[in-house]
């Protein structure tokens, strides 16, 4: 059952938050924030929404035209796991809405969203349709890259990374790690993330995204897969926000970085999404 902006009001009070965190899906499908202190917070933000700048999102406004509002959904609410414990803080993902018109901007990937399910209701085609995308993801243990008027590089450090197979590591190297185009489903101490995708679970549940799988990918050096369950087209881009926003977070915790790029390493598995319809 959907959540009322009342609900919401008491959830700050029972939890007590310090900030509330509204989020935004930029053009590019890049996940944006503003954070409000919950002492500027109050329930008419839910109907008249809270003003930004729509010209320094890439490919939105011109300066002429950049006030734009945030509105948010209220079933969207939940507490950000990432947050510092003495700053207890609540996520709300929004919709962007023209001011002029209060209808949703047609750039706002979120409201297109809203506005395609509307219409497919309006066809009488059927009620809902569901989506179940998985996407598959690198975790690393650290990146380089620089670009320079005389040179350019990039660099992976990877401790499952077959090429880490004659590093010294201090007298540390364990020699177990999966081949190139070897890493589907091996167990540890091969499969050396278990329990960093384990954590990425658990706090995605706690998030309100329902997890059914993870598991290490093909990719020899810290390719992964999270599976969670399908819903409806704006319920599932939202999770799927969420996942990206616990997978990379997590990782950074672990002194780790984790990418969702389609081809980060040359000769091994690329990541992909595959989408059930």
């Amino acid at each position: 059952m959907a959540k009322t902006s009342a609900e919401i009001m008491q959830m700050l009070v029972d939890n007590n938050v310090k900030f509330v965190d509204l989020r935004f899906t930029d053009f590019k499908g890049k996940e944006q924030h503003v954070s409000v202190p919950v002492s500027a917070f109050d329930e008419d933000k839910f109907e008249e929404g809270h003003a930004f700048d729509g010209s320094s999102i890439a490919g939105w406004k011109g300066i002429e035209a950049s006030d734009m509002l945030l509105m948010p959904d209220p079933d969207s609410a939940r507490m950000d796991p990432f947050a510092d414990e003495d700053i207890p803080t609540m996520i709300l993902t929004c919709n962007v809405v023209e001011p002029s018109t209060g209808k949703g901007y047609d750039r706002d990937p979120r409201s297109v969203a809203n506005r395609a399910e509307a219409y497919l209701k309006s066809t009488g085609i059927g009620d809902n349709a569901y989506f179940g995308p998985e996407p598959e993801f690198f975790i690393f243990n650290g990146v380089s890259w620089g670009t320079s008027m005389n040179h350019s590089f990039f660099k992976i450090e990877s401790e499952e990374g077959y090429w880490s197979n004659g590093k010294d590591m201090n007298g540390a190297n364990s020699g177990h790690r999966p081949t190139v185009k070897g890493g589907y489903f091996p167990v540890p101490p091969v499969d050396s993330l278990y329990n960093v995708r384990s954590q990425m679970c658990e706090l995605l549940e706690e998030q309100g995204v329902p997890v059914e799988v993870h598991h290490h990918e093909v990719g020899g050096c810290g390719q992964c897969e999270i599976g969670t369950l399908f819903s409806t087209l704006t319920k599932r881009a939202d999770w799927t926000q969420i996942l990206k926003y616990t997978v990379w977070n997590v990782a950074a915790a672990y002194g780790m970085t984790a990418t969702f790029m389609p081809k980060p390493v040359v000769g091994d598995n690329g990541s992909g999404m595959h989408v059930h319809q």
